[in-house]
Parts: C-alpha cells; structure tokens; sequence
C-alpha cells in the first residue's frame, strides 16, 4: 500500500510517502501565500522525485494549519494526532514529543502504542516558535541558520525577560545598543525560548524518552537550552521536520 501524508504549515509544507510500513522520502518546501498551492506543489514534487503517478497512491492524509486547504487528501487529521504516529514511527519507545512548528508549539505524551495520552499548545502566541525566531534573526542581522551553532559559543546568555514577541524584539534591540554579544543574545533568546515551551510541556508531563520535532529541532542551541532546563536528552530525527507528514502517511495506511 502507498500512501501520502502532507502537513502544510504556516512556514513550510512538507510531505512524505509510506509504502508497506517503509518511509520512501520526505520533501519540504516554503508555504508561501498560498497553502492550497503549497499542497498541491509538495505533493508533485514528492512523486516527481520518486516517479511515482499519482493514480498509484492509494490515500493521502493531510495535516497542519492548512490541513483543510488540501482538497485532494481523502482525510485531514490534526497535527496532535499525526505527531505522536511519526514520532512512534522513528522511535517507538518516545513518550513525550515537543514540536515547535513556525507559528505554534506543541507537548504530547505518547502511551507505547504511540497514541496521544495529553497533549498542550500554544497557538495564541509567536513567542517561542519558528517565526519568533525569524524576528529576532532579522534584528540581530544575522542568518536564521547560524543562530544554533552562535548561541553555543555564548559566554553567558542575555536576560530576556519578555514573553512576547514585540516587546522581546524591543529587549534584543537595547541589548545591541548597549553593546551585547550577538552569540549572548542569540543564547538569551534560546533559553527564553526553552522557558516558555518546558513550561507547557511539564503541563502534559515530561517522560523520557523524548523527541523534538518541527523545524526549530534543526537549531542546537533551543534543543540544548530544552534539555538544561528539563534535564533530559533530547532526541532529535535526521526527519524531525517532516514527523507530521510522516505520520499523516502512516495514519492514512492504517485507514484514518
């Protein structure tokens, strides 16, 4: 059985294709405007690469903010949902997975058969997600892509004490007038950051082991910030930004 999951988020759109069980591939693009196209456009992409027709896929499963935007998937399930399936997937014995996705983050407790148990999320809010960090990236002038590896050569992380993100933004630019170090500020921002995310995590409960997932589990320095506050490892997926379409997938194999 080949199946597909797609889980179109506020920054990226991703999809992946299951066939039997077996992860075939994962493709991610940016949203863009507009999530309808963004689906439709993963989804080419995903069998292009694989030289797979589309008459050969037997169920697509959508996921993400702009789940309902992807007319052609035979299901739309929640991001919750299709989380706690990938992460399972990748490591079946994970029972807390923090996601932090471009404009939300997420806590969910897993039981061993990688169905959802508790779950919290912030969705109100940027502050502690993909697109609070693009803010800060573009007031520090410095590529989103280096915040990770920067924030580890910190002497000592700035106190940014704010939780939203425009007030935050305003702390970064009196800490660049006051002449702080870019690699303090970019440290201060992770563990603001790690503050904010553990305090919704610990509402579900934090059992190890656990696993990140989303696109900001590409930036070492917030999974470290995670862990020196939790104090636990942090597993983090080679496919953490594609956890929900690979779960969306595996749920529409097993006929969600």
């Amino acid at each position: 059985m080949l199946t597909v999951g797609i889980d179109v988020g506020s920054i990226s759109a991703k999809a992946a294709v299951v066939e039997n069980g077996n992860l075939l591939a994962g493709t991610v693009i940016l949203t863009g405007y507009n999530a309808k196209s963004a689906g439709k456009k993963v989804f080419k992409i995903i069998l292009e690469n694989l030289g797979i027709k589309p008459e050969a896929v037997d169920r697509i499963v959508a996921t993400g903010y702009g789940r309902k935007s992807v007319d052609f998937a035979d299901k739309a399930v929640t991001e919750i949902t299709c989380h706690a399936a990938g992460a399972h997937f990748q490591d079946p014995s994970v029972r807390s997975v923090i996601d932090i996705g471009g404009q939300d983050s997420k806590a969910i407790s897993l039981d061993s058969r990688g169905r959802v148990n508790d779950f919290a999320m912030n969705d109100k809010c940027a502050a502690g997600t993909g697109r609070f960090l693009e803010v800060m990236a573009r007031a520090l002038e410095v590529d989103l892509d280096a915040f990770g590896d920067m924030s580890l050569k910190a002497e000592a992380p700035a106190a940014i004490s704010s939780l939203c993100t425009v007030f935050a933004e305003s702390e970064v630019i009196s800490l660049i007038a006051r002449g702080e170090k870019r690699e303090n500020i970019i440290a201060g921002i992770h563990e603001s950051i790690g503050s904010r995310v553990l305090a919704m995590a610990k509402r579900v409960g934090v059992a190890e082991p656990v696993m990140m997932t989303g696109g900001v589990a590409k930036n070492i320095g917030v999974v470290k910030a995670l862990e020196n506050r939790a104090g636990v490892v942090i597993q983090v997926s080679p496919n953490a930004q594609i956890n929900g379409a690979i779960g969306a997938a595996l749920l529409a194999a097993n006929g969600a």
